[in-house]
């Protein structure tokens, strides 16, 4: 995908959301007071479960913070709204990990490694190939993009061989769910609001399918200062853990911040592995974590969304990561 293309869907995917984060945020801007956080996330258990879990146990006021969350439809938008100094931090899927890659943000902390991602087809439609020439949606720059692109690869072929259609998740689901499009690259639990209108759909592709461990990550813009993003490590580490102790507890808390009932949020966390802060430190001690990052961004650049790939060190703080641990 060329350059200029990744620069308009972004422009577009930011125009659409920036009434709903205008509606969401206070009128000062993000970051202008040191003691205050602006948090972007995303409506799912791996965006949520820690900034949930941070609030009630009130790990922000422990390190002298207030913390303002607001959601976002995907990670590009928040990187977007990151560079513009709209939030001081966010989350990304595996999808958008080639934006801090490329510089426009900061890797601070690892979250998870997620197995949410699918490609999916209307009923009947049961391999990559009978996609070929069929109408497929896709939130571009996401991880829903990231499986489709895997699966073309896998399949031989490439978008090329698809009508790919750019839309973001909720015109994904319903586009599929009116037989507008014949396949899509998503994730759950979109995926599971999909099932229940059209439960004979197809999962095509899947990340499980690929081997591979794709993780999701917390972000910071670069213009906000280390004193910070020690602070907010540390909430992050200490929030993480607690997840870790209280997979149950974890998982009421982040149904009552998305608005959704345990169910949902138990099906959407069991596409999630989750770590302790002490396997998340020792991974990127041993390197384990530059390299699963390295894999990544040998993807982006055979996709054309990164035209090198830059040592992890570059756009990853684990050494601070590390350092705040060990502290």
């Amino acid at each position: 995908m060329p350059g200029s293309t990744i620069r308009r869907t972004l422009s577009a995917l930011f125009a659409a959301t920036v009434l709903t984060f205008a509606t969401n945020a206070c009128s000062t801007g993000a970051g202008q007071d040191d003691d205050t956080v602006d948090f972007g996330y995303i409506s799912d258990y791996n965006g949520a479960s820690l900034l949930a879990i941070a609030q009630e146990q009130g790990l922000w006021k422990k390190q002298g913070l207030t913390a303002r969350t607001k959601v976002f439809n995907n990670g590009p938008v928040q990187i977007q709204a990151l560079g513009s100094g709209d939030l001081d931090y966010g989350y990304i899927g595996p999808g958008a990990m080639w934006l801090p890659a490329s510089g426009k943000a900061k890797v601070v902390a690892v979250n998870t490694f997620t197995y949410a991602d699918r490609v999916i087809a209307q009923p009947g439609i049961t391999s990559m190939r009978d996609l070929k020439g069929k109408r497929v949606g896709v939130p571009e720059g996401t991880s829903g993009d990231m499986i489709l692109n895997i699966a073309l690869e896998k399949a031989g072929m490439t978008t090329g061989d698809i009508q790919k259609i750019a839309m973001d998740p909720s015109t994904v689901v319903s586009s599929f769910t009116s037989g507008k499009i014949d396949g899509a690259g998503i994730f759950y639990p979109s995926i599971d609001t999909i099932k229940k209108k059209v439960p004979k759909m197809e999962e095509v592709a899947s990340t499980k399918d690929t081997g591979d461990v794709f993780p999701t990550a917390f972000v910071a813009g670069n213009r906000v200062p280390e004193k910070k993003n020690t602070k907010v490590i540390k909430v992050l580490q200490q929030a993480n853990d607690w997840r870790a102790q209280h997979p149950e507890e974890s998982i009421a808390l982040a149904a009552k911040m998305l608005h959704v009932t345990r169910e949902q949020a138990t099906a959407d966390a069991s596409h999630v592995r989750t770590l302790s802060t002490d396997e998340l430190a020792a991974q990127t001690e041993s390197g384990a974590m530059d390299r699963r990052l390295k894999k990544l961004g040998d993807f982006f650049v055979r996709n054309k969304q990164l035209e090198k790939n830059p040592d992890p060190s570059d756009y990853y703080a684990g050494d601070l990561y590390r350092k705040v641990h060990g502290g």
